[in-house]
């Protein structure tokens, strides 16, 4: 497909204004513009239910040039509202490649904008913080633009789980969620000895953590965000994982109310919002970041072992570390940029969380050892066998 090349502008709710063209055709978006400073996994990105409600934009100058496939998606759909490159690549070379990115964006009603300054863009939000944003190839006046942009509401206090989570409960199975056929009060668990019964409650996962789970010996049941506890504990699971998701942690109290109620039945590990969730279920607080933490490269300091691992992330909001009970909660990482909070554990009950992303997916693998500790937890806590 040869791409299409429309004028389109970015205005930011300040006024500030940025010009492109769309190599999607006619479009418009409206969200909370974030940057991403990963050089490759854009698919991974543009799939991961953390971004709904986001116009993410590459500090990589060079999108695009190894194509789409059916194989590295993190949902069943592109989940940004818009994608934002310096450079788009037209002519896809990979062996993998089954369609372009344009073709790819285009297919799903997404914008595509190239040519946009994604260096002033990115040291604009690192300066004036991530802000709401409208994009259009249609209105092309900037004043106009702007005033859109104010009306957008604030990325503080929304719910997005709620447009992320998965409508009836699933299995992983053969690389992908398999509908449970008549409802959670009939289901039974796969008979397979050796198997750990895993719930993961759905806040927008991304399916490289039910792929790292399932490697590892997890028969995993994907619920909806809003399953209550009594459900869970009637499925009998030896563990349970919660996921990583969009929005404001603050508003997913219905999350925060089912953890609580869980906390000491069953080892527990969280990632991203799932840590944050759990935070709030533990009496901490929670708070917007300036710009985030979005991409493959960020420091996490272990303070047991003192070890540096390079992480993959994608959040806009943090636990704030001062806020919790440090009797029964200790601090287990912390981020070397900025020194926020990555990592809790509880000290008396099964329970750990962090805020990066070990299953990677783009980014690096040098944190995937915590899927074997929450397997080491549940084999601790039910015995060495799942049988």
């Amino acid at each position: 497909m040869k791409p299409e090349y429309i004028k389109a502008l970015l205005a930011l709710e300040d006024g500030t204004i940025f010009r492109g063209r769309s190599f999607t055709g006619h479009g418009e978006a409206e969200g909370e513009v974030v940057f991403n400073t990963s050089m490759s996994g854009y698919q991974e990105i543009l799939t991961d239910p953390s971004y709904c409600g986001q116009m993410v934009t590459m500090t990589y100058p060079l999108i695009g040039n190894y194509g789409v496939n059916e194989e590295d998606i993190e949902s069943d759909r592109i989940q940004v509202k818009a994608f934002l490159v310096k450079e788009y690549q037209k002519y896809p070379s990979n062996w993998r490649s089954g369609a372009s990115l344009a073709e790819y964006l285009k297919d799903n009603g997404v914008p595509g904008i190239e040519g946009i300054d994604t260096r002033a863009l990115t040291r604009h939000i690192r300066l004036a913080g991530a802000m709401r944003a409208a994009l259009s190839t249609k209105e092309l006046n900037a004043d106009a633009l702007v005033d859109r942009a104010k009306r957008i509401p604030s990325m503080l206090g929304q719910d997005l789980v709620k447009e992320v989570t998965c409508g009836k409960a699933s299995l992983w199975q053969h690389g992908r969620p398999v509908p449970v056929e008549g409802g959670l009060e009939h289901f039974q668990w796969p008979d397979e000895p050796g198997r750990w019964r895993v719930v993961a409650l759905d806040f927008g996962i991304k399916y490289n953590i039910l792929r790292s789970l399932n490697d590892r010996g997890c028969r995993v049941l994907l619920l909806p965000a809003h399953t209550a506890s009594e459900h869970i504990s009637r499925l009998e699971p030896h563990g349970l994982f919660l996921s990583n998701g969009p929005g404001d942690p603050a508003a997913v109290t219905y999350g925060v109310r089912t953890i609580q109620e869980q906390i000491e039945e069953r080892p527990t590990f969280g990632i991203c919002l799932g840590h944050q969730l759990i935070g709030l279920a533990l009496g901490g607080k929670t708070f917007k970041l300036k710009f985030g933490h979005r991409g493959g490269n960020q420091p996490v300091k272990d303070l047991k072992t003192g070890k540096v691992e390079i992480t993959s992330q994608n959040h806009g909001f943090c636990v704030d570390m001062d806020s919790l009970n440090k009797k029964d909660i200790s601090l287990s990482h912390v981020n070397l940029n900025d020194n926020t909070l990555e990592g809790i554990a509880h000290r008396r009950f099964p329970l750990f969380s962090v805020q990066y992303h070990p299953e990677a997916s783009p980014g690096p693998h040098d944190a995937g050892y915590l899927f074997d500790k929450f397997l080491d937890m549940m084999k601790v806590h039910w015995g060495d066998s799942s049988e």
